[in-house]
């Protein structure tokens, strides 16, 4: 009993603790998005399933197929052997795979994890099913599903260890090599099992079908449809619920390990056993989160982001304790166990690509939140209907449907109004991997007030007006009177050959600046974002307007400055301004430690560093300090209070390695008096952030 624990205990803390640490690794290479753990998410469970199908086929099966796992186990620990010896660890890909470009990066994501831990993972999710088939085997007479629960804990344990004891200790390296050490451990047991089974098993084919006595009821497809279509549904709603809560901070492991705890914590609870799933209970828990959600999501402008994380929270755990609650209750008599976990992974694995493939094509606005929670309480109409047959003239029947019925209408009207709600309030809505953006009217049409604004989730990315002789007012953060348009306008070399880097495109608004003879360089990820600035529709002329040289430089703005120093150094810009920290989700690694020494490599020794920080819910002045103090550079900080409808308010931090460029009479002026202030922040690497530290 003690190895069966042991080896699948070790499998699943494994498979959960790679996931955070390899996403966290290749975050920055592909824009820092939210949309990178999900693409994680969706190839992980695609490969599980995978593992699964394979376990399925393997057990019951000749010897030779246990051969072949220890085939497939040995040439697992080979390559990682080799790619130890090329990489820093074993499963950390080399900088050479840092993708060249934007296009199609969830397939990019894919080959990544692919050559660095499709193995290794595979072999892993192989072991649950394949560890409690054996148990059953060995031991007949005793339920195998608790060794599910147990599976559950290692993983749950494996995600929240990561966040608190692994990555605020040990460099990304330093953890692929440890995680690999502890793959090693697991390919020992793993390979002690398959060998047991060979001494164990006969080495003729078994019959394929169990008795009819020992096997229950035979299946139909109405039961795999159930099985498929619930575990649908919760991998649904953790992925946009993951991706809602990192859309309003950040994209780090903590915030893409708190809803994957709660989907895994309902596994643990529903499988351990009946006591922990009540449907009358959870029928009205549901039903409580599922307002709350409602309401949260009609007003998340205006709350803070723990109250929104709590509340998505809550409603993500509801669904999911309903949705394996009653796959448990739906459970097939063992002998159909590797099929029941097969048909629960292809619902999981179903559920990513439904989010990531399907929902960013046929949906133009992020709506599979809302829709997530009306499928489920569909779902649990039809298992009502299908599972009650015992109880179908008593009174708990009757409210239990009224109940499912009025919510499954009330959830397709919220999911309507949001949807109607996105397409009208835009002249245009598109969504793509790097989020959903719009173009929103703001003021009264035909007024000096009406503008065209650029909206990327629910921020404001600039606006410009429509009166033509407004047009070219550089608005929102980035005025005359803010830090942005002070640094530009009082730097020495303005309208001299002046060179401006802009990391963060928007609708180009610095463009306005511009003087003949000058150079403004933008960088930019998001494809939709740069053809809107270019011009597309009509609504945004400040690039086209700009009296300097106007260069837009696709993908993501560090790997593309990592290049051009490379293959023609320097961009010696004059002004090199960070635009990309004003969105509630931030690009982490464009504000530690190697993102600075890649811009002072490109800044001139006269430069001006111009770091926009205005934040909803963050207050990023200590981060940049504690890189100024790392750094020697002198710094002030220009708050800007807004004008009107003209400008939005503001907060810039500027650096220079030169004083003198911050002590000319303007900039001192509206400096916020900084006297004494000290960050107890620590410095933020490619290895450590903390954004908790920071909330406001």
């Amino acid at each position: 009993m003690a190895y069966f624990a042991l080896c699948i205990f070790l499998s699943a803390f494994l498979l959960f603790q790679i996931q955070p640490m390899i996403a966290r690794y290749i975050l920055p290479w592909f824009g820092g998005t939210p949309a990178v753990w999900s693409t994680v998410q969706m190839f992980f469970q695609v490969l599980l399933t995978g593992g699964y199908a394979y376990a399925n086929w393997l057990v019951g099966r000749p010897r030779r197929r246990e051969v072949l796992h220890l085939v497939l186990l040995g040439v697992s620990l080979a390559a990682m052997l080799a790619l130890g010896v090329i990489w820093k660890s074993p499963i950390t890909p080399d900088a050479s795979l840092k993708p060249q470009g934007v296009d199609s990066p969830i397939w990019g994501i894919s080959k990544l994890l692919l050559i660095s831990v499709g193995l290794p993972y595979f072999l892993l999710s192989t072991n649950s099913p394949l560890i409690q088939a054996w148990f059953h085997r060995t031991f007949p007479e005793r339920t195998a599903y608790r060794l599910y629960a147990l599976s559950n804990i290692g993983s749950l344990l494996g995600l929240v260890t990561y966040p608190v004891l692994v990555e605020p200790y040990l460099t990304l390296a330093w953890q692929g090599r440890l995680w690999s050490l502890m793959y090693l451990v697991y390919a020992g047991l793993a390979a002690y099992g398959a060998i047991k089974s060979l001494r164990t098993q006969p080495v003729s084919e078994p019959d394929p079908q169990p008795a009819a006595k020992d096997s229950g009821p035979r299946l139909a497809a109405r039961d795999y449809s159930l099985w498929i279509v619930l575990a649908a549904a919760a991998s649904i709603l953790l992925l946009a619920t993951t991706s809602q809560i990192t859309q309003e901070v950040a994209v780090i492991p903590f915030l893409w390990v708190v809803p994957l705890t709660i989907y895994l914590l309902t596994f643990i609870l529903a499988f351990s056993g009946e006591r922990w799933y009540s449907r009358q209970f959870f029928l009205v828990f549901f039903f409580i989160a599922s307002l709350l959600v409602g309401w949260v999501l009609g007003r998340s402008a205006d709350l803070g982001i723990l109250m929104q994380i709590g509340v998505y929270s809550l409603g993500l755990f509801a669904a999911c304790m309903v949705c394996h609650g009653e796959l448990y209750r739906l459970r097939p008599n063992p002998v159909y166990l590797t099929r029941f976990y097969l048909m629960v992974s292809v619902g999981g694995a179903l559920g990513g690509l439904a989010v990531n493939f399907v929902a960013p094509i046929v949906f133009k606005g992020f709506w599979e939140l809302p829709l997530g929670y009306t499928l489920c309480w569909l779902l649990l109409l039809v298992v009502t209907f299908f599972t009650a047959t015992a109880v179908r003239r008593r009174w708990v029947f009757v409210l239990n449907s009224v109940l499912l019925l009025s919510m499954v209408i009330l959830s397709s009207v919220r999911s309507y109004l949001q949807i109607h709600a996105d397409l009208c309030a835009s002249l245009y809505l598109e969504r793509n991997f790097y989020g959903v953006v719009s173009v929103r009217e703001l003021g009264e049409p035909g007024s000096s007030s009406d503008r065209y604004a650029l909206v990327h989730g629910v921020t404001i990315h600039g606006y410009q007006f429509v009166t033509e002789g407004q047009r070219d007012l550089p608005t929102s953060y980035y005025g005359e009177r803010g830090g942005g348009g002070l640094a530009i306008l009082n730097h020495p070399k303005r309208g001299h050959g002046m060179r401006v880097g802009v990391l963060g495109l928007g609708i180009g608004t610095l463009a306005a600046y511009g003087q003949p003879g000058e150079v403004y360089r933008f960088y930019e990820i998001n494809p939709l974002v740069i053809q809107l600035a270019e011009g597309q529709g009509g609504y945004f002329s400040f690039l086209a307007d700009s009296q300097a040289k106007i260069e837009i430089v696709p993908g993501d703005a560090r790997l593309s400055l990592e290049r051009e120093l490379a293959s023609s150094g320097s961009q010696n810009y004059d002004v090199l301004a960070l635009d990309v920290f004003s969105s509630d989700s931030i690009p982490v690694h464009l504000l530690d430690r190697e993102a600075f020494v890649l811009y002072l490599q490109h800044l001139q020794p006269d430069g001006i560093l111009a770091v926009h920080i205005s934040n909803n819910h963050l207050d990023l002045v200590p981060v940049v300090w504690t890189l100024a103090d790392y750094f020697g550079l002198n710094r002030i900080v220009i708050e800007d209070p807004g004008m009107g409808v003209q400008n939005f308010s503001s907060i810039w931090v500027l650096l220079a390695s030169d004083p003198s460029l911050l002590e000319t009479p303007v900039l001192h002026s509206r400096a916020r008096p900084m006297d004494g202030y000290i960050s107890l922040v620590r410095l933020w690497t490619d290895d450590y952030s903390n954004l908790f530290q920071i909330l406001k």
